[in-house]
């Protein structure tokens, strides 16, 4: 779209923060977003029409109630446009809702982001003073990232008042908060009493690089055609990958061998079997045989199982229980021993041997290839089609490791969320999305919550050592809502005194998905049986994107009812992804993430360019980035009501969302047209009374209020905006204005009270989206009737005003009754005949 720039016009009127802004002022001659949206949500949160409370001043308040929560943004940085859309779409709800009378609260909050924000201070803390975490106490290095917490958090903060959100700020939580910390503990604490958590031996993703298990959400699978080079941290060389190696292990006490196939050859010193497929004509006459390992010199049984492939490799497979999840399983079913060959740091533990110890493992990977070639074992390599494992916070390629962990389980509330929805209890829109629920539930595993990191919430679980015990002794571990607690429990437990008890806690903190699964209700007090709680849980709708229904959503909908008895919401709405031109997920390594307020304000070229390079992308990474962050030559000031407009106007529920700045650029326009069409109903003569051309810009009128009912009522924000779009630029500008025009030689009041209505009622229906230029127009134009004061477009418009159901301007008596209904005999109001 072709741009040129526009005049920035500012609000000079001295006016401190939480005054109302002067409308009395002359009306600036053309659109500007920095004059529209100054002052206005100061206001508005002085006034707390953000708060449930002021509902009850309302003289349209219905009994009815209205609860969400933001889904809580990370601490580790800025808000991006997918961050936007949440806003965008959560915002347009709660604010249609607040209109229509209900009591509605819509809580802000911030996730901790154990893993993300533990890597960036320590990366900031090597960059600045040159010391890594362990060179401070757990305590020092806490205060650090509370330092650097509280930059972000208001950062984030900032930009959720600048997009317009109107959150009930005094309810502000924060994952890390005394209070949602105490919601964590009472739950780990309850969960362990009732059975569903315990500590046991199991397979988690482990990243070298951050020396700890990470969730599954934070695992990257990286799609690799054949042999490609890829940086790993702590190699100065890129690392090969994409590549399948074959060799043998001779078969014990006979001549012959069994070829096997990895992409992993430095594990094979931890192989302890190999399997075959049972009907695999192959190998029929080895089963039960034993080959011997070229450099440990153990035998390993040659099993049997239906797992194999005979189709992949060479139709047998080396077995690493310790490093593989599947043949982790393998040896579940085969009682077979689990041999760790790499350490937490990523390199070779003392069971290779003195001649791999502490080589790193992807070095060691060269040296197993070259001693299977000096003993005449290496059978060859060739390009291979895989997907790797990557971790999102480090870069490095997971580890799969055996590891002591607390795990959740997971299989009974499982069982209970596909009932939840299958019932109808639970609504997930769009629909396509409940065979997806279903399908990943019924196969879920146990989930492991233990993370090997400072930052966090420190496991309230605590190893208990008795008197007279012995190192050789297997753990013994309590739990409590306070050591104390913990120290009761194990004396009552063991019979012995307390005092003579030693409790060590738990170094660990719990995955950070598990007490941002308590949200909905720990935001509002629980365990405490807080009047929020009572009124507001649970929740009317969860609304988030569409990436998180596994990893936020099903644990959210499993802990809550399991801990409060209830389903935590009614309904999840879930929207599509915001992507790139090119169709890329926004993400901070690509460097294709875009700030809104970059939108909002605008960038010159230079400030984007510097942005991208703060991306650490090479060259030809950072010319795509540029290219997908759409404007060329930097992004023109479109204002937040623009962004808002465009981001809702996308069908959210279905394919991904491309965005494009020109889309938003077009929506400026649209204010544009919003703006000047106002300065025509308060400024100009109107023509003679029109019957034809007003009853029928009052139809149209009529039919975009039920669109945008039907349209709020079924989640489909597009169509509401779609319709309102229509209706004001071509009903009411393109047509009926131009109709009018012609024959401005006198004033009608008729006529006036026509386009005054339709431009109201317009404003009111647009305010979800549109916050800002709404109060602007719509505070100018009540001054026209000498009224305002501490009314807001968006608050105290009664119900009926706003849909089209205000004062008779004909001098009618049909105030009381809907648009659309009989009209009255005799008269009645424009609208009322219309409708007719």
């Amino acid at each position: 779209m072709k741009w040129s720039e526009k005049e920035r016009i500012a609000y000079s009127v001295s006016t401190p923060p939480g005054e109302k802004k002067d409308t009395t002022v002359p009306f600036p001659s053309s659109y500007s977003p920095e004059y529209v949206e100054t002052s206005w949500y100061q206001w508005w949160e002085k006034e707390g029409f953000f708060t449930p409370e002021i509902n009850d001043r309302l003289p349209h308040a219905v009994n009815h109630s209205f609860s969400m929560c933001i889904p809580p943004p990370n601490v580790t940085g800025t808000l991006h446009l997918g961050h936007a859309l949440t806003v965008a779409i959560e915002d347009a709800l709660v604010r249609w809702r607040r209109m229509q009378g209900y009591k509605v609260l819509w809580v802000p909050g911030c996730d901790h982001a154990g893993i993300a924000t533990q890597t960036v201070v320590e990366r900031r803390l090597f960059r600045e003073r040159g010391k890594r975490r362990q060179d401070l106490s757990r305590e020092d290095f806490l205060k650090e990232v509370w330092t650097w917490k509280k930059e972000k958090g208001e950062e984030i903060y900032h930009q959720l008042r600048e997009l317009g959100a109107s959150l009930d700020w005094s309810r502000a939580c924060f994952t890390m908060d005394p209070g949602f910390s105490s919601a964590v503990t009472e739950a780990f604490v309850r969960l362990c009493d009732s059975g569903l958590i315990y500590r046991s031996e199991g397979l988690v993703n482990w990243s070298c690089a951050l020396e700890s298990a990470i969730s599954d959400i934070e695992v990257d699978s990286m799609q690799l055609s054949g042999r490609t080079l890829l940086p790993v941290p702590g190699y100065q060389n890129r690392v090969e990958f994409g590549t399948m190696v074959t060799f043998s292990y001779p078969i014990d006490g006979q001549d012959g061998e069994v070829a096997v196939s990895t992409t992993r050859p430095e594990t094979m010193l931890g192989d302890v079997a190999i399997a075959v497929h049972p009907e695999d004509p192959r190998y029929q006459a080895i089963h039960g045989k034993q080959c011997r390992h070229p450099f440990s010199d153990r035998l390993l049984p040659i099993i049997t199982d239906t797992v194999v492939d005979m189709e992949l490799g060479t139709g047998a497979v080396k077995v690493t229980p310790a490093h593989d999840h599947t043949d982790f399983l393998l040896s579940q079913r085969h009682s077979l021993p689990r041999l760790t060959v790499i350490g937490g740091d990523g390199t070779m533990t003392p069971l290779c041997g003195q001649w791999l110890e502490g080589v790193k493992r992807f070095d060691a990977r060269e040296q197993v290839m070259d001693a299977l070639t000096e003993k005449m074992l290496f059978r060859g390599k060739r390009d291979h089609a895989m997907s790797l494992p990557v971790c999102s916070r480090s870069g490095d390629v997971i580890e799969p490791m055996v590891k002591k962990q607390w795990f959740v389980r997971c299989g009974e509330m499982a069982q209970r969320a596909i009932q939840a929805v299958d019932e109808g209890q639970l609504e997930i829109i769009p629909h396509f999305y409940t065979k997806t629920w279903s399908s990943w539930l019924s196969n879920i595993s146990d989930w492991c919550i233990s993370r090997q990191l400072w930052w966090g919430h420190q496991i309230p679980a605590y190893r208990v050592t008795l008197p007279d015990s012995t190192d050789t002794q297997e753990e013994v571990w309590v739990w409590g809502r306070s050591e104390e607690e913990a120290r009761e429990r194990a004396a009552g437990k063991y019979g012995v005194a307390a005092d003579t008890i030693t409790l060590t806690q738990d170094p660990d903190v719990l995955d950070t998905w598990f007490s941002s699964g308590l949200f909905p209700f720990a935001m509002l007090g629980w365990p405490q049986q807080t009047s929020d709680l009572r009124q507001f849980y649970p929740n009317t709708i969860l609304e988030t994107g569409s990436d998180l229904i596994f990893f936020w959503v099903a644990r959210m909908v499993m802990l809550g009812t399991e801990l409060t008895g209830q389903l935590p919401f009614k309904q999840v709405l879930l929207h599509s992804l915001v992507r790139d031109k090119h169709g890329r997920k926004m993400s901070k390594s690509l460097g294709n993430v875009i700030d809104p307020l970059d939108v909002i304000s605008g960038i010159s070229l230079e400030r984007l360019q510097e942005k991208v390079k703060e991306g650490n992308l090479d060259p030809r990474e950072s010319m795509v980035a540029m290219e997908a962050k759409d404007f060329p030559k930097g992004i023109p000031e479109c204002g937040t009501d623009a962004l808002r407009f465009a981001l809702c106007s996308y069908k959210a529920q279905g394919e991904d969302i491309s965005l494009s700045v020109s889309q938003v650029l077009s929506c400026r326009h649209f204010c544009n047209k919003m703006w000047q069409t106002v300065r025509f109903t308060l400024g100009e003569f109107l023509p003679p009374f029109l019957p034809f051309m007003d009853q029928w810009v009052c139809s149209r009128l009529y039919s975009t209020v039920l669109q945008c009912e039907q349209g709020f009522e079924r989640y489909e924000l597009h169509s509401v905006t779609a319709a309102l779009h229509s209706f004001w630029l071509h009903s009411l500008c393109d047509i009926y204005l131009e109709c009018i025009k012609p024959v401005l030689s006198q004033d009608s009041g008729v006529v006036r009270a026509v386009l005054y209505h339709c431009v109201c009622v317009s404003l009111a229906l647009l305010s979800p989206f549109m916050p800002f230029l709404t109060e602007e127009l719509w505070q100018r134009l009540y001054l026209l009737r000498g009224e305002g004061g501490g009314r807001s477009v968006a608050r105290n418009h009664s119900q009926n005003e706003q849909y089209g159901w205000g004062h008779c301007h004909a001098g009618g008596s049909c105030q009381d009754e809907p648009a659309g209904s009989v009209p009255h005999e005799g008269g009645g109001c424009l609208p009322c005949n219309a409708q007719r």
